[in-house]
């Protein structure tokens, strides 16, 4: 019997079973070819041949493709292939010769507080993995791990789509601090005196800014002015100049309250924990990205257990 067929039929090699994951994935032919490092027409002479042997897999549409159900089933089997196989190249290369590159969005609160931690762990867990670190606000984040342009994102979550997979990292509270000559005194502000300065925070797709826009709404009450920025260096440099209010999380400025450039201000009005966790699309192909997620998380435990000690 030849290699290639089973019982008289052709059997889908691996290549096909991958080209045919990512058009599932990706909905579209031409984004699957640059996933899959080919061209347009030899993914579509791919999925010709598979459609040939095993029946029509895509619904073609205007702008993309849809899955019928005998590619729904195809799919399951594909993931499970692709699953075994980079099982087999870990067990039979050893995790610890495992080559590649790690697409990592971080939210550049994580950067300040314990991505050095995470980096090291990978270092000694995967030294044949290199890390491709982009900073960026975590609704780029969702959208570039839907893209499959990041592996995997410590972003503000959990992220509830059947697609992705989380894993929990840690909170951090969100307060209001400031320049002590900003606002002086001790006595609890309300959310109108709050707003008689300018408030620094995140962009304005991110969720502190939500909420901040939500209080000021609700209230009624218009703050004076709301500055954002994505540089976390940007937002403490305008507290401290006594430029604003920060709304941003205290662990992100310890040596700045302790050396009393910035303070806590107290605050009738509390604000929402910022919840992080790892988030990463599923792929048979790249157990490792799993792994990597793990990491993530004991370094995330590790540096939380360290503030408590």
């Amino acid at each position: 019997m030849d290699s290639g067929t089973w019982g008289g039929r052709a059997m889908a090699d691996f290549r096909s079973l991958e080209v045919f994951y990512w058009v599932a994935k990706l909905s579209s032919f031409r984004r699957a070819s640059e996933q899959v490092n080919t061209t347009q027409p030899a993914v579509s002479q791919r999925i010709a041949a598979l459609e040939h042997e095993y029946g029509t897999l895509f619904e073609r549409r205007s702008r993309d493709v849809a899955l019928t159900e005998r590619g729904r089933v195809l799919l399951g089997f594909a993931e499970r292939f692709l699953a075994l196989q980079a099982e087999m190249g870990a067990v039979l290369n050893e995790t610890g010769r495992t080559r590649g590159t790690l697409r990592l969005g971080v939210s550049e609160t994580i950067v300040h507080l314990w991505l050095s931690r995470f980096i090291e762990r990978m270092r000694t867990a995967y030294p044949g993995i290199s890390v491709d670190i982009i900073v960026d606000i975590s609704p780029n984040m969702q959208a570039a791990l839907v893209a499959n342009e990041i592996d995997l994102a410590f972003l503000v979550g959990p992220i509830t789509l059947p697609s992705l997979v989380n894993r929990p990292l840690f909170s951090t509270p969100v307060a209001w601090v400031a320049a002590p000559t900003l606002v002086p005194g001790e006595e609890p502000l309300s959310l109108g005196a709050l707003l008689t300065h300018p408030l620094i925070t995140y962009p304005r797709n991110t969720s502190p800014y939500v909420e901040l826009r939500d209080l000021v709404l609700r209230t009624n009450l218009l703050p004076s002015q709301i500055h954002t920025s994505a540089s976390l260096a940007t937002i403490v440099k305008m507290g401290i100049e006594g430029l604003g209010i920060c709304v941003i999380p205290p662990a992100i400025v310890q040596g700045e309250l302790a050396s009393g450039a910035l303070r806590i201000l107290p605050a009738e009005q509390t604000l929402s924990d910022l919840t992080f966790t790892a988030t990463y699309a599923k792929r048979p192909d790249r157990q490792f990205v799993a792994e990597a997620a793990k990491l993530a998380q004991e370094a995330a435990e590790g540096w939380a257990r360290g503030r408590q000690a």
